[in-house]
């Protein structure tokens, strides 16, 4: 039986070292901008891609198998971030304790390597279909453009910037990082187990075992916000109250906010307890999540 932090510190350098072989390159007349690709790929757990690879191993499929579409998430994943940190957002010249790619290459390099870095990951997802079932990859390309376009990633990040300032609500809240941050770690849960071809219960069962891990994820993220070392979290700490954002802490107080990432810790692991198969990753990653430091 494997901890989530045991299967994260085996499995999580394997999608790192799959991963150069599916980003984008650029040629030597766009200067930087493959370099620029690169230094946004670098560091980071790869939970979203881990997630990918256990979800299929779950459900029957050889994780090796998914590892386009765990390569997929990585590169959607760190184009968010490279867009989350320009100065016309967040503005952040820290990223991973190391250089936000914007600091780094000047900002509409880091723009366009973003850009470049979503691109990817849907060809990642086209090549997906060259060793699984191609109706399940299909249905993985559709998820993934939904749950991270204007309903989904793109959308909580629009309303998560349009809501500065605006008093603590914690419907606009619960909207915001549903679709900002729970989704894309739900998505990646659905995608290996719908490649794997699990059964409907299954992947009812994964789909709120998913999104209750992500919102715990963002609750967990604005805690450290707040209470965080930023030595240690390897990005500026306060920056959400200092911006005016709607955060779990701004609306529910801290001692809320920790309440609900009990909660949401409790409701994963019981959504975990009904998958199949040996489950310890599963039922430990909530509380990895609860006690992450970055």
């Amino acid at each position: 039986m494997l901890q989530a932090s045991q299967v994260l510190s085996e499995e999580g350098p394997l999608v790192a070292e799959a991963l150069p072989g599916y980003l984008p390159r650029a040629d030597r007349e766009a200067g930087d901008l493959d370099a620029a690709i690169r230094h946004a790929t670098q560091g980071g757990k790869r939970l979203r891609g881990v997630l990918v690879r256990h979800a299929a191993a779950t459900f029957g499929l050889d994780p090796e198998l998914v590892m386009p579409t765990a390569c997929a998430f990585e590169m959607l994943h760190a184009a968010t971030l490279v867009h989350d940190d320009l100065p016309c957002i967040d503005d952040s010249d820290l990223r991973r304790g190391r250089p936000s790619c914007h600091a780094a290459f000047g900002e509409f390099t880091a723009l366009l390597a973003g850009d470049a870095l979503i691109i990817g990951a849907f060809e990642a997802l086209a090549v997906q279909a060259e060793t699984v079932d191609a109706a399940a990859a299909i249905q993985v390309v559709r998820e993934f453009a939904q749950f991270t376009g204007a309903t989904g990633l793109i959308g909580g990040e629009q309303a998560d910037i349009i809501s500065e300032d605006l008093p603590p609500d914690a419907d606009l809240l619960r909207y915001i990082h549903i679709n900002k941050t729970a989704k894309l770690i739900c998505a990646a849960c659905r995608a290996g187990a719908i490649l794997a071809g699990a059964p409907a219960d299954g992947l009812q069962t994964m789909t709120d075992y998913g999104m209750a891990v992500g919102l715990l994820f963002q609750v967990t993220d604005d805690l450290l916000d707040v209470t965080g070392d930023e030595a240690v979290v390897g990005k500026p700490v306060g920056a959400d109250d200092e911006a005016g954002k709607q955060t779990y802490p701004g609306v529910w107080g801290l001692s809320g906010a920790q309440e609900e990432a009990r909660r949401l810790a409790a409701e994963a692991a019981a959504a975990a307890a009904e998958l199949p198969g040996e489950t310890e990753f599963w039922t430990s990653l909530p509380d990895l999540v609860v006690n992450r430091d970055k």
